[in-house]
């Protein structure tokens, strides 16, 4: 149920998994519903009236609408639904068998990634329904983990810290040379691509941390910040300078 990157991404996956049949996509957005049909191979609808029979029905749209998705879910009599979320309570799916299938990875329409190496968290609503749900992400995953809603909401917040604000980042950076000195994000690519590199190599990323405020260097951050003057960057280059210098200090 879904048509976003997640839906696409986890239809995708399923589509690929031996040993499972992927039925149908369903989505209000009837031409996205048809685009990910046609890359999965199944049939697609728009209305969830006419979902079909199946054993496991997987909800995979925006927080907000998990509920509402769930409420108008025609599902088979003895089906399990999960969704996708990794802020949504597991209740909001309602009082029959239910779960999480929560895939911890960022993902982008028409950009596919190694499934099987994407961490999977899963939550059942009993014993039972929790290890048929694990089991099926078996098949997706060489990751699986059990966590439940609260410990969902903690990995999702620090998947925010390492993807969607690391991106924001990057795009800060992308900005100010462009805007400052005419220079194309290209600059930027190779420095992006070895950090990441070096943080994934490492056992903890802040053992390969660098920069000024590793080294203490006052006069280097005071003239960043004079350079930042007036912006939310100078209050970010500040939080972030002092996050540094105290946890690599300790």
């Amino acid at each position: 149920m879904g048509s976003g990157n997640v839906a696409e991404a986890v239809a995708l996956a399923v589509a690929d998994c031996w040993g499972v049949e992927l039925c149908q996509v369903v989505a209000r957005n009837e031409e996205r519903a048809a685009e990910i049909a046609a890359m999965a191979g199944c049939e697609w609808c728009s209305d969830f009236d006419e979902a079909a029979d199946a054993d496991l029905y997987i909800i995979a749209v925006s927080d907000r609408a998990v509920e509402d998705v769930a409420e108008k879910l025609r599902r088979r009599e003895g089906s399990v639904v999960v969704h996708t979320a990794g802020s949504v309570s597991v209740e909001a799916l309602g009082d029959e068998a239910c779960g999480v299938l929560y895939p911890f990875q960022t993902f982008t329409a028409g950009r596919r990634v190694d499934f099987t190496e994407v961490p999977l968290f899963v939550e059942g609503c009993d014993e039972a329904t929790a290890a048929l749900i694990e089991e099926f992400a078996n098949l997706l995953s060489s990751r699986v983990y059990r966590a439940d809603s609260a410990r969902r909401r903690e990995i999702h917040l620090a998947g925010v810290f390492a993807c969607n604000f690391v991106n924001a980042l990057y795009s800060m950076a992308a900005d100010r040379l462009a805007e400052s000195e005419d220079l194309p994000f290209d600059v930027l690519r190779p420095l992006i691509v070895e950090t990441a590199a070096k943080a994934v190599d490492a056992e903890h990323p802040r053992q390969v941390q660098t920069g000024p405020a590793v080294r203490g260097d006052k006069a280097v951050a005071e003239r960043h910040k004079s350079m930042l003057e007036g912006s939310v960057q100078r209050e970010l280059y500040a939080l972030l300078d002092r996050y540094i210098f105290e946890t690599c200090h300790k």
